[in-house]
């Protein structure tokens, strides 16, 4: 247990990524956890109890160091950009922190439903800028600023002008293949960042939830319940932008004063998504289900600031992501 936490310190870090807020993700699964305690004939609750116990911890103890390793994934060091002419490779843009793209890691947390199959042969793709529907300033900006970098490749890869090549992790060959599950991709797609067509976050929710598989590891099962940013309208209609940090920042300040966690809506929503058979080891319909939902009822918090919308819109979409985690809560301790 004691190196679960060192490997959970070892990620944190203190700034803000282009998500839900970290304090909301961990807060969508800390709820999920106290749901299923308060309705343990309906939910997996006595095998999560059993595990926790296994683990030396109680199930909220379990449900918070899961809850901080989705937090987590928005601090992961593991995408990294490189200067078409510098070959100087970085894992942020210099200005990133002042517009919500923190790291580049967060390209790989959406799921277009403005868009059909990408080039990988996945249903839904995740961040292409050249296949935005919706954009904003943010967006161009980052495509302006980026024009022409690639993705880290690892050393003697794609260079810069002259060779130059400052390669910091060979992010193709280690995050971007973990997450091209059951797809296929060339070098040659990542070339560009303007073009680049990131691959989705649901692929994202699998790799980790099939090394949680091998492993047992709840930290690798809290990696996996990051996929709640598919509640998230601006990553099912896919924008950095259109009031993406303003409405991200309302939903953690409004989080109890409006009860967005409300069980009652989420028993309702429990019944919106189709279980995963205990016998499938793909939770990849369930992940699309909720991002289905986020692009059907969330569209106005991309055009819209006012109190109400926003209020009507979160008690669809959180109530829906603590729901998303109970059912995949279920399925992992199908698993044990």
């Amino acid at each position: 247990m004691k190196q679960l936490l060192l490997t959970a310190s070892l990620l944190l870090c203190t700034q803000q990524a282009q998500a839900f807020s970290q304090e909301t993700h961990k807060r969508i699964v800390e709820d999920a956890v106290a749901y299923m305690a308060q309705h343990p004939s309906t939910t997996q609750y006595q095998k999560l109890q059993t595990w926790s116990q296994q683990l030396g911890l109680t199930p909220q103890q379990l449900g918070e160091f899961m809850g901080q390793a989705a937090y987590d994934v928005d601090d992961f060091e593991d995408t990294f950009l490189c200067g078409a002419i510098t070959g100087n490779c970085v894992q942020a843009p210099i200005w990133g922190a002042a517009q919500s793209i923190v790291k580049y890691t967060s390209y790989w947390h959406f799921q277009n439903h403005t868009q059909g199959a990408d080039p990988h042969g996945n249903d839904f793709g995740g961040y292409n800028y050249d296949k935005l529907t919706v954009w904003g300033t943010v967006d161009t900006l980052a495509a302006t600023w980026l024009k022409g970098d690639h993705l880290d490749d690892g050393q003697g890869g794609q260079t810069g002008w002259f060779g130059a090549d400052k390669s910091q992790y060979n992010s193709f060959q280690i995050t971007e293949k973990n997450y091209r599950i059951e797809s296929h991709s060339q070098y040659s797609m990542y070339k560009d960042f303007e073009k680049i067509p990131f691959q989705p976050i649901d692929n994202l929710g699998q790799y980790w939830y099939q090394s949680y598989l091998t492993h047992k590891n709840p930290q690798l099962l809290g990696f996996v319940f990051h996929t709640t940013d598919l509640l998230q309208p601006h990553h099912t209609w896919t924008t950095s932008d259109l009031n993406h940090s303003g409405w991200e920042t309302w939903v953690k300040d409004y989080y109890d004063h409006e009860s967005l966690n409300d069980f009652s809506l989420v028993s309702a929503a429990m019944d919106s998504f189709s279980p995963l058979a205990s016998q499938s080891q793909d939770i990849r319909p369930l992940l699309t289900q909720g991002g289905a939902l986020s692009y059907a009822q969330g569209g106005i918090v991309l055009n819209s600031q006012d109190h109400y919308d926003r209020v009507i819109t979160a008690k669809q979409v959180i109530p829906h992501a603590i729901a998303m985690v109970v059912h995949l809560l279920n399925h992992a301790m199908e698993q044990q």
